[in-house]
């Protein structure tokens, strides 16, 4: 399994000032980070861990931040190609320059644009998976700054839940797969917007921190067209101190 790490990498001419980069502890693979900014957490290494791909796989990974899910995707699938869908440009700059730094260029591209205008940017049913670790919490009057990267990146203020799940179906090929982490407490809103897509949920895992404590995040499979049938997995418990 892939660890989640906050150890930086002294030195690196592909880094900006008050950036760092981050060892990700899989095939000396890193991650370009601003500590001012949002940061990535055990969510997206559970998502990368979860995602079961097929080795010729297109994937199409929305709200990519930092560009960590596709660098894991790619560490541990070495066939796959990915696409990365990413709204605010100086996040995308760096998500870019993660993926040249990794020498992954040939099989990451990463693109501005808007999960809310898919339909403007890609061809229909384009993709055989699609990643989303998605704003986890609704936007609300409490919101100060809605342009922040951290805003974004925590609540639906560019794109909500119905949003990325109407992207997913848009983009994905007849029986393609969506894979999905989000928090438990919308789970019945999770699976009626998947329903309403025709996204049928298959495989659903909740994660939590150990046996005294409740699940935090909850992993999910969907496929495109699918028949009823949700298998549960066993509960996943973090080997590292969850940092989401």
């Amino acid at each position: 399994m892939v660890a989640v790490v906050g150890v930086a990498i002294a030195g690196s001419m592909d880094k900006k000032p008050g950036e760092r980069i981050d060892d990700l502890q899989c095939g000396g693979f890193g991650v370009i980070q601003d500590p001012a900014g949002f940061c990535f957490g055990v969510d997206a290494v559970c998502l990368a861990n979860f995602a079961a791909l097929c080795p010729q796989d297109h994937v199409m990974d929305l709200c990519p931040g930092s560009g960590v899910i596709p660098i894991l995707l790619c560490a541990k699938h070495p066939q796959v190609q990915v696409t990365g869908l990413e709204i605010a440009p100086e996040v995308a700059d760096r998500a870019r320059r993660s993926v040249a730094m990794n020498g992954l260029a040939h099989r990451i591209r990463i693109d501005d644009g808007d999960v809310t205008t898919v339909r403007a940017q890609y061809a229909h049913a384009l993709f055989d998976a699609v990643t989303v670790n998605p704003p986890y919490m609704p936007a609300t009057s409490g919101v100060k700054n809605q342009a922040s990267a951290k805003t974004v990146a925590r609540h639906e203020v560019a794109c909500t839940l119905a949003d990325v799940v109407a992207a997913a179906a848009f983009l994905l090929k007849p029986g393609g797969r969506l894979y999905m982490v989000h928090r438990p407490h919308r789970l019945a809103e999770i699976f009626c917007a998947l329903r309403r897509k025709r996204l049928e949920p298959k495989t659903l895992q909740l994660v939590q921190s150990g046996p005294a404590h409740v699940p935090s995040l909850v992993l999910i499979e969907a496929v495109d067209q699918g028949r009823p049938q949700l298998q549960v997995l066993p509960t996943k418990f973090l080997d590292v101190k969850e940092d989401t």
